[in-house]
């Protein structure tokens, strides 16, 4: 396939947790402080701002509503297109800040808890994840992962997969019918490429984004890379949308390492390339 990306949209501080709905693109701008949405034809548009908070992780509960995993308050939070309200507080929970997320068709969502905060330098500590069940009601399903952050579940909805940042790689669970996690395995296994942001294409494999080696990458289980998209910058999180879903959207970033400048410059951008494989349902 070709290398070379379009751009979506512009004017974004710090690109996260793309998901495609309907015709749409959602993703959060974690810096901004925002959640937004464009189209295929760029037209870009903010949905909603948090005031004090920065959004990460974005699901959708079967009515609808919009989840917002709300970072350094540790909270998930619903938007119903008016009103922003508190769907789940696990601050008692867990301690660092949390990340990125995944809902299912029941409305149950995993949430990823760093372990410790990166962002303030502090020592590397074991991460978990955090089940919200969708009465709201929180608890965690697994410890000790290093650095949990993107995840999907299979279409049959017996599988979860965590991209484990600082591992790195990617690892799978067994979803119980409670929606606790069991037979913790290993999906894939990385030398010099760190997984963040992944998405699930038909078959089964992950495309995951890898900002230190500047690429998104679809992977097999058990660790076979079957195609690399190398980017300028850094690319953070992808999924899949369009049509027919054949349409890889990458959050880029020009700072990945300077958030003074991220926050300043609003550099960040969405890219899109074509697939051969169409994507599901997840993320």
């Amino acid at each position: 396939m070709t290398q070379e990306t379009r751009t979506v949209a512009t004017g974004i501080h710090f690109g996260e947790a793309p998901r495609w709905r309907g015709d749409t693109l959602w993703f959060s701008d974690t810096i901004g402080r925002r959640v937004c949405t464009t189209n295929l034809e760029g037209h870009f548009k903010e949905v909603v701002r948090l005031e004090d908070e920065h959004p990460c992780g974005l699901g959708f509960l079967p009515d609808g509503r919009l989840l917002i995993v709300s970072t350094g308050t540790r909270r998930l939070l619903s938007f119903n297109g008016e009103d922003l309200s508190v769907f789940s507080d696990f601050s008692d929970l867990v301690s660092a800040p949390c990340n990125d997320m995944v809902t299912d068709a029941t409305g149950r969502s995993y949430v990823g808890n760093m372990g410790f905060n990166w962002a303030a330098g502090e020592e590397r500590k074991p991460g978990s994840i955090i089940l919200v069940d969708a009465d709201g009601v929180a608890r965690i399903v697994a410890e000790g992962l290093s650095f949990p952050n993107g995840m999907v579940i299979t279409a049959d909805g017996k599988t979860l997969i965590v991209a484990e940042s600082f591992k790195p790689g990617l690892t799978a669970f067994t979803i119980e019918t409670d929606g606790t996690l069991s037979n913790q395995r290993v999906f894939a296994d990385f030398e010099s490429d760190s997984p963040d942001g992944i998405c699930l294409d038909d078959s089964g494999a992950v495309w995951t984004a890898s900002p230190p080696t500047q690429s998104v990458m679809r992977v097999l289980e058990g660790g076979e890379i079957t195609d690399r998209i190398t980017i300028d910058k850094s690319a953070m999180a992808c999924t899949l949308g369009g049509p027919d879903r054949r349409t890889l959207f990458i959050m880029r970033l020009e700072h990945s390492r300077d958030m003074k400048k991220a926050r300043e410059e609003a550099s960040a951008t969405v890219e899109a390339i074509e697939v051969d494989v169409a994507g599901g349902d997840s993320p």
